[in-house]
């Protein structure tokens, strides 16, 4: 308690007194009859939200105010509910009972209630991974190792629907992760990118993690302090949740977007370390493993996105994969053939480049790996001579930082993912499609 008190007194004397916005605001998870809204002041403050729909039909509504905290590094995420589906809404931020002016118009738009109703609504989303930003302080010597943070404003320009990152969303340095205070100033420093801010406001969204804002590089279940930079996850992520029954330590979620489902999992804290040479070898474990098979036996999506931090298909050694642990990839793929579960895709991220894997199962149907990396971060530039995926698509090998563009299209029996790759000025360096009827073909 006493080192949580002197870090709230250390984080506070950062910031002058008079609160004003740090980050965000950055829309979070978004349902057909509830909003969540999350934004950073620079010191204590009582935020309230007001919001109003697109006809004004009523007069305005306002959340419960809430003071925002040092210990919870100022953090506020507001839930706007009751909503009605399918609804633009407009919204204003107090601070200490004075709106804030920010520049851009502030506006979400719940999800559509289309089952029984119409086709499933075409949609496009952004993913990446490993967003480095540097902090000249605290990086190691030498050339720094992110940049080209305008790829956050050429991913705003696209207009997604909605972002999903796939892990490495901030990078803890040695001076972070031992402590909650380093955590919370990390995400902090990171967050109040400028580039950044406009797609947080676009857009809502979603988010799991990887060894970096886990904790040290390659961290695993062994990491001491993973419940500090788990807390700190929940305060920074407006997620749908954090952690499924089964495997409540986490940070595992689910969502759904039109006839699509995300089922977005840990691999970090149930994981084995890489050098164990007896005992478990586990990299989801056993309990979120078995969730994940039962929800996709379960789900009726045209395509089933299952996110994750380090890549599932690829099969080069001696890197931070599933291959690595071959016993649970069998058993993941192996169920996926027994239960006869179409629709998956893999999205994953970590490897500082990108590429698509793409795998027959012994049932005929096709999963595909979709690996998005990296953001800022330095990219893997020797990929192609030392990575040897057999699985690899050919052409989508990409080593420089991109983000990747999924649209989701086509008839309700026709569907289709409609993949780009761009760079951090826009342009656009490959393309791909994806039929459903491959995923589910024989």
């Amino acid at each position: 308690m006493r080192s949580l008190l002197l870090g709230a007194f250390l984080w506070g004397l950062l910031y002058a007194q008079k609160p004003a916005l740090q980050s965000g605001p950055m829309i979070g998870a978004i349902q057909l009859r509830e909003a969540k809204i999350w934004l950073q002041t620079t010191a204590p403050a009582q935020v309230f939200i007001e919001y109003t729909d697109s006809a004004r039909s009523a007069p305005p509504r306002r959340t419960a105010p809430i003071l925002t905290k040092a210990e919870e590094a100022y953090t506020a995420v507001f839930t706007l509910a009751p909503l009605e589906p399918g609804t633009r809404y407009y919204y204003k931020i107090f601070l200490n009972g004075k709106l804030l002016p920010i520049a851009d118009t502030l506006t979400f738009r719940t999800l559509p209630l289309w089952r029984w109703r119409s086709a499933p609504p075409d949609f496009r989303f952004v993913i990446g991974s490993c967003a480095y930003i540097n902090d000249s302080p605290y990086d190691r010597p030498g050339e720094p190792y992110g940049g080209e943070y305008e790829i956050f404003e050429q991913i705003a320009a696209q207009k997604p629907d909605f972002m999903l990152w796939l892990g490495d969303n901030v990078y803890l340095r040695e001076p972070d992760w031992n402590s909650e205070a380093g955590i919370l100033y990390r995400y902090t420093h990171t967050r109040s990118l400028p580039q950044l801010q406009k797609l947080l406001r676009i857009c809502p969204h979603y988010a799991t993690w990887d060894d970096h804002d886990f904790g040290p590089n390659d961290a695993d279940r062994s990491f001491w302090n993973r419940n500090a930079t788990r807390r700190a996850f929940t305060l920074f992520w407006a997620n749908p949740s954090y952690g499924v029954p089964s495997a409540p330590e986490g940070i595992t979620t689910f969502f759904e977007w039109g006839d699509v489902e995300f089922f977005l999992l840990d691999d970090r804290t149930y994981r084995a370390p890489n050098k164990r040479k007896t005992g478990d070898r586990s990299f989801l474990g056993e309990a979120q493993l078995e969730w994940l098979i039962d929800a996709l036996r379960s789900s009726r999506a045209t395509f089933k996105f299952v996110a994750c931090g380090g890549q599932i298909l690829s099969t080069s050694q001696g890197y931070e994969n599933m291959i690595g642990f071959p016993e649970e990839r069998e058993k993941l793929l192996k169920r996926l053939e027994e239960e006869d579960i179409g629709g998956v895709v893999f999205l994953t991220g970590d490897r500082h480049f990108s590429e698509i894997s793409r795998l027959r199962l012994g049932n005929g149907r096709v999963v595909y790996d979709i690996t998005s990396s990296p953001l800022t971060a330095k990219a893997f530039t020797e990929a192609e001579t030392r990575d040897k995926n057999t699985l690899r698509v050919e052409g989508t090998l990409t080593t420089q930082r991109n983000f990747i563009l999924i649209q989701v299209v086509g008839p309700e029996r026709s569907r289709r993912l409609e993949i780009a790759c761009y760079n951090s000025q826009g342009a656009k360096l490959w393309e791909r499609t994806i039929q459903a009827s491959e995923l589910y073909g024989r």
